[in-house]
This record gives structure tokens, sequence and C-alpha cells, in this order.
């Protein structure tokens, strides 16, 4: 049976199963799983990112990001049709960090003057702004090159830090025929996943500077995502890694059906 009801909706290959029975695997709550260091490793490599850490979910990689680069009673501006960062509205439950939704425009992106129009003064009056989070792809759309560009110029320019929702990030390569890191490159941090489109059964890595990554580090812990023997997964990942690297050099002429989803190999 074809399943069309999500990319997540998908198998791990013979090849990702015996990549997952062969993982070499330690304690990965002491730090010293090689294999989840290894694709920790890699990831930051691929991005262009100082350093990686490894999460069970993407929602709980986003919020992990979200409360690295919040304090409570911060806010975060974010697209209104920006589900992972939305999630069941972690952020407010368990951060205490306020959501500024905007409404997305039909190629996914935020309006720039809303997102300046959205930025709190500095007064004690209200939440302090602190983050612009744009995701990529949304709504399968890629968003466009030269808005992040300026979007994320313009949270620079007001002190703003910036965070990717990159869940389908490889997907966006592919489409958009540009090598993974680049579209990581304006942003502060990245949330990867590897269930969407490229057949592992779980797992997402979140990308961004050394110091950002240590914090975000305590709070997986707080949040539950301290795994063990993470390895076995992370070798699935490792492997989804390989099969979007072969996917992204070969670019248009690898894209499926569905415009853009990064193959895996089968």
């Amino acid at each position: 049976m074809i399943d069309l009801r999500s990319d997540t909706v998908t198998c791990p290959s013979h090849a990702m199963l015996a990549a997952m029975t062969a993982a070499e695997v330690g304690d990965d709550v002491w730090g010293d799983d090689p294999t989840v260091i290894r694709l920790q490793a890699t990831l930051a490599e691929r991005t262009g990112k100082e350093a990686g850490l490894f999460f069970p979910s993407g929602t709980q990689s986003n919020l992990a990001a979200l409360m690295a680069h919040c304090a409570r009673g911060d806010e975060y501006i974010v697209g209104q049709q920006a589900t992972r960062t939305n999630k069941g509205g972690g952020a407010a439950v368990l951060g205490s960090i306020q959501p500024q939704p905007i409404e997305n425009v039909a190629d996914g992106s935020l309006p720039l003057e809303k997102i300046a129009a959205a930025i709190k003064p500095i007064d004690n009056h209200f939440a302090r702004t602190r983050l612009l989070a744009l995701e990529n792809t949304i709504g399968e759309k890629v968003l466009p090159a030269s808005y992040v560009t300026q979007a994320t110029q313009l949270a620079r320019d007001r002190q703003l830090a910036t965070h990717l929702d990159g869940a389908r990030v490889f997907n966006a390569a592919v489409a958009s025929d540009q090598p993974v890191d680049a579209l990581c490159t304006p942003f502060d941090s990245v949330s990867i996943c590897f269930s969407k489109g490229l057949d592992a059964p779980v797992g997402s890595v979140l990308v961004g500077s050394k110091a950002l990554i240590d914090v975000a580090g305590r709070w997986r812990k707080v949040l539950g995502g301290g795994m063990r023997q993470s390895g076995v997964l992370a070798a699935a990942c490792l492997h989804a890694a390989g099969s979007s690297c072969r996917c992204t050099r070969a670019g248009s002429r690898e894209r499926g059906a569905a415009g853009g989803r990064a193959c895996a190999d089968r």
C-alpha cells in the first residue's frame, strides 16, 4: 500500500536496519555514545555550525532551542502556520515564553514590515522580543533565499537571535538546488528532522554555536530527552544523512513526485 498521509509514514530500508543493528553504542547521557557523537559532528559540519545535539523528536529539538534562546517572560516571533515551533504550546507551557504569531503569506514567509512592527520596545510593560523563528520548507514551499537574507538581517539589526525549524531542510536543498549549509548559514540555530521523507524511525538534530548547544543540552535533560544507548537510533539518522547527501548532489534529477522530497536508499 502507498500511504500518502505524510512523509513521516515510512519504514526503514534494509540497509538502514543493518546500520542500526551494527551501531557502536555507549551511554549518551554520559556523552560517550560514539555513533551519537558522530551524527552530531556530521550534522554540524554539513550545516556549517560549531556543534550539534541529538533529540528524539523535532518538537523537543525546537522547544529546547526556544528555551536556550529565550528566558521566562521573553517573546519569540513566529509564523501562524509554523506548526513545529508552535507544537502544543510547549514554549508557553514549559518555557514561559510568549509566542508572537504573524500570519504567513502565500509563499510561507512573514512580511518584513510585520516582523518589524511586532518587535516590542524596551519597556517593562512588554515581554522582551528575543528571537525570530522561521520554517523551511513550510506548507511544502521553499522560502526564497533573498527573503531569508532580508529577514535574518532585520533580526540581527534589531538584536534578535534567529532559529530555523528545518525539519525538511534537505527537501528545501533539493528543491532549490542549494547546499544545505547555504540554507542554514543565516540562522543561529537549526533543527533538522530525519523521520520526515528520510525514512529514519525517529530523531532530530539541533545545530548551532557550542555555547547555545550546551544550554540546549541542559534543557534536553529537563524535557526528558536524555537517552542511553541511542546510537542505535543515531545510526538510522546517519544512514538517512548519507542518502540525503546523495540526493542533494543529484539535485532536481532525484526529486520525487511530491516536488522536492529528498529520497532515501531502498
